[in-house]
């Protein structure tokens, strides 16, 4: 059987719509699981892919963060134009960041960050993570051993310019955080080795959300919707959703 790119999703279930966001060099096999347990409970989901994400890594490396961000607001508009006018949003690393930004800039129900970095480490390593992600690519793909060195070399040839705007993008974010209102959930898993582990603590104290809370998850690493706690999690977004003041 072929292996095959992961699609975008959106899955219909009930009034209440929550857009989920994937991370830098993820796509929407990052929040499926989370999804489907939703649907199950009556919450209609929809996960976009940002323009370069789910496909080969040759074509990520020439995207921007514009593009991406973009993305995000093309399934927010989904949502609205299929008549969903209540909308929370919640995301994975980068998705949390464009969480925060969507929080600040349209109407959302609530907001749920995981594992979002309030900092970025230098271009240098960040382009690292996208290399990782072509050799994962090539393998799954199942690119011979001289097919996926001849796509690195090419990759790291061309470099991904676009990656110091992702570091700006990040900050800029940062200095917005103390504009969310909305209800605000923080996800963290204590055991992430990708970001800065105070990013929780930053968007926790800094966000003037009247209803807001932060929780730690010993166990998990940065890719926390798939780790040992995901069951966990998944029921303590679900809670958090239910608290919120839906007018359905």
């Amino acid at each position: 059987m072929r292996p095959t790119l992961p699609e975008p999703f959106f899955f219909e279930a009930g009034s209440r719509a929550v857009l989920l966001l994937h991370g830098f060099t993820g796509n929407s096999a990052d929040v499926r699981m989370l999804a489907r347990f939703l649907e199950k409970h009556g919450y209609t989901t929809l996960a976009p892919h940002y323009k370069g994400h789910g496909v080969p890594p040759e074509e990520l490396i020439h995207t921007n963060p514009d593009e991406w961000w973009q993305s995000v607001l093309d399934g927010y508009q989904k949502l609205k134009d299929a008549g969903y006018n209540e909308i929370a949003v919640g995301g994975l690393s980068l998705g949390g960041v464009f969480s925060l930004k969507l929080g600040y800039s349209y109407p959302v129900k609530g907001i749920i960050t995981m594992c979002a970095p309030m900092t970025m480490r230098t271009t240098e390593l960040m382009f690292e993570g996208v290399v990782q992600y072509a050799k994962r690519f090539n393998q799954h793909f199942g690119k011979s051993e001289e097919e996926s060195v001849a796509s690195i070399e090419s990759i790291k040839k061309q470099g991904m310019p676009s990656l110091q705007q992702l570091r700006e993008l990040v900050y800029e974010v940062r200095e917005h955080v103390d504009e969310i209102y909305a209800p605000l959930f923080v996800v963290q898993g204590r055991k992430d080795e990708v970001i800065d582990l105070k990013s929780a603590n930053y968007i926790y104290e800094q966000a003037e959300s009247n209803e807001k809370q932060i929780k730690w998850y010993e166990e998990s690493g940065h890719v926390i919707t798939l780790d040992k706690e995901r069951k966990q999690l998944q029921d303590d977004i679900l809670q958090f959703l239910e608290s919120l003041d839906w007018h359905e």
